[in-house]
């Protein structure tokens, strides 16, 4: 059985595209002089239990943002990864005093915002509602209502999440490329999988609270239209019977870089593009003389839009929608690295351009250095109107040690910056010789590619373990395209009760992004086909062809169908392709690859795939080439949960990947025979 998801992917790749004003590209804004710089300072207190408080008046707005941070090292949970979460997850589920319900009632009431986390807990209230909205974070926090029941929810939904996340590219190449940085099995490198969500209890969740959700670590950061008096004894009075613990950490297990670059691969054989991130860690803090030079290095190479790394894999090369790289000058973990998704086809030369750049980006220009330094003090200037950055700026001169006038001078220690120091600070923080470059990608279409640009390429499986380099198995001598097509169609029904079936009517719902999305296709021999797709009950788009013309319609706005896509309709003239397998020269059998972990044929057509199952015959799924903004990228159907319907199966579940975003597909109902030619009109 054919569909023609694609079509469905184009609308929302077309949908994306955004126009831009024309701007005069010629004319550079002249730089004013460096503005002089006036933080207020926080006034400061620490409770009997350790808590640091800090306050910032500053009447411009009727509001108050309270940060609460705790400051402690990565602590290694084992067993029961994910305990940390799953502790975060019950706070603000009521307290000893309230219910849940009264609890999310009252928030909602006051109209404020609070989130809890296993770092601390944020606010946003307006100010007339602050010592509500101080007591019910306070409670949340000292008074935590801990239940089998809530405990239970919150394992249900992580374990979901994780079930989601199974054939994610991004998800998969996060966790294994952090475990293969820090180790899988320190406290940094450490991931959250099924069966150590399932062995956290109540009783590790207390004992996760009562050792490291504690005041002793904690600075919690009052900034808004408050009175330093009233806010110190309100506070007081609030958080006085949180309990303070003698909890000693470990020091960090250590890490440190490959000797020498090398390629790791993780095999996702159902990823639609390659994820691919470049990295390494350092030593970077916030107090150390090249931080700005790194920060501008960094900029210069990845930071936004008018980056090398964007200009490069985006604009001249056409490989992704964006590349980009981050600096961290983190406490615990300061790191560095480049990253962006590429079509499978342009992996290797994406990971070439990735080291072209990192081992350039010790010479910077003038040009390059003024615009980022302009652009670094923009950023700096406009974040100082939100009360949540004078926070951080707060908390970091406590955490991160840095000198009382850091934010004070933050300009002036931007304009110092010279070429010369960005190319000595690169030589410590952006490391190309010993760089880890980690792609998680279908394999099948990217090993050869990559083991040809001359790295170590060492291959993982998705719980980073090392793993041989994934292979097309060696069929049976007596296995052809015929063989192949007859066991599917025997699968599915057999080919008499296969032959009778004239047209498919398919109703479907999914949803995308919280919307509910419907779709009604009918498709008949002769390649006609009519598919309309509505979104919150409205129609997005449509497409009709009628086996030799046709239209589309999107968003209101008819247009004749391209003449491409009326050919490859009216080629597909059965409404089972694999009937044809036989007869085409265009089906080529490829071999057997892993497809959702189940051996799989693969019978290629131009650049489209379709995988059927080695034990059951079963069509598995198929990739499809779909034209893009940014060039050709792959698009994957997967097919399942099979029904009998009119003597035939047809699949009720079909995943697809439309850019980038997937999205699941249950078939509602089916109706055999039953379309009319004015269907297609």
């Amino acid at each position: 059985m054919k569909y023609n998801f694609k079509y469905i992917a184009a609308a929302f790749l077309i949908s994306g595209m955004l126009s831009a004003q024309k701007i005069n590209k010629d004319e550079m804004p002249k730089p004013g002089p460096t503005p002089t710089i006036n933080i207020t300072k926080p006034k400061t207190f620490t409770l009997k239990n350790g808590l640091t408080v800090m306050v910032v008046e500053n009447n411009k707005l009727p509001r108050v943002n309270m940060s609460l941070s705790i400051d402690r090292p990565p602590v290694y949970e084992g067993k029961i990864v994910g305990v940390s979460q799953i502790m975060a997850d019950q706070l603000g589920s009521g307290t000893t005093s309230m219910s849940k319900e009264d609890f999310n009632k009252k928030i909602d009431f006051l109209g404020a915002n609070l989130n809890f986390s296993s770092a601390g807990a944020n606010a946003n209230t307006l100010s007339k509602y602050f010592p509500q909205v101080l007591g019910l974070m306070a409670d949340a926090i000292v008074n935590p209502k801990f239940s089998e029941t809530e405990v239970k929810n919150s394992k249900d939904r992580m374990i979901e999440g994780l079930k989601a996340d199974e054939k994610n590219a991004s998800s998969i190449a996060n966790r294994v490329s952090t475990a293969l940085t820090y180790g899988k099995n320190t406290s940094r490198g450490e991931f959250e999988t099924e069966e150590s969500i399932k062995n956290i209890q109540l009783a590790d969740v207390q004992n996760t609270y009562s050792k490291y959700y504690t005041p002793n670590n904690a600075y919690l950061v009052v900034v808004g239209d408050v009175k330093f008096n009233e806010a110190k004894k309100m506070i007081e009075k609030a958080f006085s019977g949180w309990k303070k613990s003698s909890t000693t950490f470990s020091p960090l297990e250590p890490a440190s870089n490959v000797a020498a670059t090398e390629i790791n691969v993780v095999d996702v054989p159902t990823a639609v593009q390659s994820v691919v991130s470049v990295g390494n860690i350092n030593n970077l803090k916030m107090s150390d003389p090249n931080y700005f030079s790194s920060m501008i290095a960094n900029y210069i190479l990845g930071g936004g839009g008018e980056a090398r790394l964007f200009m490069n894999l985006r604009e001249k090369n056409g490989f992704t929608y964006g590349a980009y790289s981050s600096m961290t000058a983190s406490k615990y973990s300061p790191s560095f690295s480049a990253n962006s998704s590429v079509r499978n086809e342009v992996t290797d030369k994406a990971v070439k351009e990735f080291m072209n750049e990192l081992n350039a980006i010790s010479k910077v220009t003038p040009e390059e250095l003024a615009n980022a330094k302009a652009k670094l003090k923009g950023d700096f200037i406009r974040s100082l109107e939100r009360p949540e950055t004078i926070a951080r700026f707060a908390l970091n001169e406590k955490v991160q040690n840095l000198p009382a006038d850091f934010y004070a001078n933050y300009l002036k220690s931007i304009d110092k910056v010279t070429a010369a120091d960005v190319s000595a600070a690169v030589k410590s923080t952006i490391m190309p010789n010993q760089s880890r470059i980690f792609v998680a990608g279908k394999a099948a279409d990217i090993a050869e590619g990559l083991e040809k640009l001359g790295y170590p390429v060492k291959y993982y499986d998705t719980e980073a373990n090392p793993t041989a380099k994934p292979s097309t198995q060696k069929m049976d001598a007596g296995i052809t395209l015929a063989t192949v097509a007859d066991k599917y169609i025997d699968a599915i029904g057999g080919l008499s009760a296969v032959q009778k079936v004239n047209s498919i009517t398919t109703d479907a719902s999914a949803k995308v992004q919280g919307m509910d999305l419907d779709m009604n296709m009918i498709q008949a021999k002769g390649g006609k086909m009519k598919m309309e797709i509505k979104m919150m009950g409205n129609t997005f788009q449509k497409i009709v062809f009628d086996g030799k013309e046709g239209y589309m319609e999107m968003q209101g706005q008819k247009s004749p169908l391209p003449d491409d896509s009326k050919k490859e309709l009216a080629d597909a003239k059965e409404l089972f392709p694999e009937l044809n397998f036989a007869k085409s020269a265009d089906y080529k059998l490829a071999g057997i690859e892993k497809f959702e972990d189940e051996d799989a044929y693969v019978v290629k057509k131009d650049k489209n795939n379709y995988y059927y199952s080695v034990k059951t015959g079963m069509k598995l799924g198929e990739t499809k080439m779909q034209k893009g903004p940014q060039g050709e990228m792959t698009v994957p159907t997967i097919f399942g949960d099979y029904k009998v319907v009119s003597g035939v199966k047809l699949p009720y579940k079909m995943s697809q990947n439309m850019g980038g975003m997937p999205v699941d597909f249950t078939v509602k109902s089916y109706q055999i025979n039953q379309s009319k030619d004015s269907d297609f009109k």
